[in-house]
């Protein structure tokens, strides 16, 4: 199992925890490592160290606090989540899909996308702090329903318990509740405790009720204005006896509004894992003309951050001696915006790409001095080399070249 364990961990690469080993270090001494952690974990004597808190930025401006093990415990870890997994998944809901194997974002925004073409409501629901929140002992309760083998109880335990070391070096102990963010058993714990925290209650208050969850980001689809104040109100009481918010700012209720939907509300959109939901022109099938549907596609917030990330990469500065050295330290990342953001409405991606092009004529004109004093003559060289190498850029390859 610490094998198995072991050869996930690293495949998913990661960075070191609070004793500073990279995965790099942990190798150069494998075997004893990985020894020393079987002996602690199969005597009942692994204590895991502090897990390192790390900030990254929100989309609102706030960061988001990661927990991150060191790789000795996410070993650990990834021992009970393979062994727990498959008997927790049987009992997940379908309507589930955030950290679950052979579930994806995109199949949650297919759902909300197909659930809004038939019911004429969403609530938009947000859990204030949701893992800084959970509860242990409700948690617990849980785990007692489904495991009853010892080893992993206290293990369980033992993690939840973990202690945080943050960044001004201070240590803080959990007070009965909270879970880390960038933990490997986090996930699966999380998605136990909204199992009976939400998705099985509502399922059981109200099976009129469409509902997505994608971990702590839910929509609520709901047939009438009433019945989404009513739904809403009742999921404001159930989060608050298990010791959960909703956000009050961010918690709304969204009137889908298309050409057959003709009512004037003013909350006719919401986001949701990175897309907008919102009224779009749109092409029928079969027929030639265009009509108001309601639909999603990549969210002003998201199209921000890739511009940021393209600002911060400052690609114009870049120092590799040829295009092609640009190329291959973009492609990964450009890989991964067009599979994420170019599944629905993938036009809306050309105004992000437009961006990078420029960019690269930058580039380019800083490059080569011949170009510095022609703007004109760096885009016929930009052109040129885009219609040599179509290839060479994963977004020219999948025909965002304007």
């Amino acid at each position: 199992m610490i094998w198995h364990a072991y050869k996930r961990v690293r495949a998913n690469k990661g960075s070191a925890g609070v004793d500073a080993v990279s995965m790099e270090q942990f190798d150069a001494d494998l075997s004893k490592n990985l020894y020393k952690l079987w002996n602690r974990m199969a005597s009942g004597s692994y204590f895991p160290p502090p897990v390192k808190e790390v900030e990254i930025p929100k989309k609102d401006g706030k960061v988001r606090k990661l927990g991150i093990p060191t790789i000795g415990d996410r070993i650990g870890q990834t021992v009970v989540k393979m062994y727990l997994e498959p008997r927790l998944e049987k009992l997940f809901s379908p309507n589930s899909f955030g950290y679950r194997p052979n579930k994806s974002a995109h199949q949650a925004l297919e759902q909300v996308r197909k659930s809004c073409w038939k019911t004429d409501w969403v609530i938009d629901l947000d859990i204030k702090g949701f893992f800084d929140n959970i509860d242990h002992g409700k948690l617990m309760l849980a785990v007692e329903r489904h495991v009853p083998e010892n080893w992993v109880k206290l293990y369980l335990a033992r993690w939840l318990a973990c202690p945080v070391l943050t960044k001004s070096g201070k240590l803080i102990t959990k007070q009965g509740k909270g879970t880390p963010q960038g933990g490997v058993i986090s996930p699966l714990m999380s998605n136990l405790f909204l199992h009976y925290g939400f998705d099985k209650w509502l399922e059981q208050t109200d099976n009129t009720v469409n509902f997505t969850r994608y971990a702590d980001d839910v929509i609520v689809n709901c047939k009438s204005q009433q019945h989404a104040e009513q739904i809403l109100k009742t999921i404001e009481n159930r989060m608050h006896r298990i010791g959960l918010e909703l956000h009050p700012q961010k918690t709304k209720i969204v009137y889908c509004k298309d050409y057959r939907r003709k009512g004037k509300y003013q909350n006719v959109k919401f986001d949701f894992l990175g897309y907008s939901f919102q009224p779009r022109t749109s092409r029928s099938k079969g027929r030639s003309g265009l009509f108001l549907g309601f639909d999603c596609g990549i969210s002003i917030g998201s199209r921000k951050r890739i511009a940021d990330k393209l600002g911060e990469l400052k690609v114009h500065r870049m120092t590799s001696d040829s295009i092609v050295g640009i190329a291959k330290i973009l492609n990964p990342m450009i890989r991964g915006w067009v599979n994420y953001y170019g599944k629905f409405r993938k036009s809306m991606l050309h105004g992000v790409f437009k961006l990078l092009n420029n960019r690269l004529v930058k580039w380019a004109r800083k490059r080569y001095k011949r170009y510095k004093t022609s703007i004109k003559r760096a885009y016929q060289w930009f052109f040129r080399v885009r219609e040599q190498f179509p290839d060479l850029f994963y977004h020219w390859k999948m025909g965002y070249i304007h």
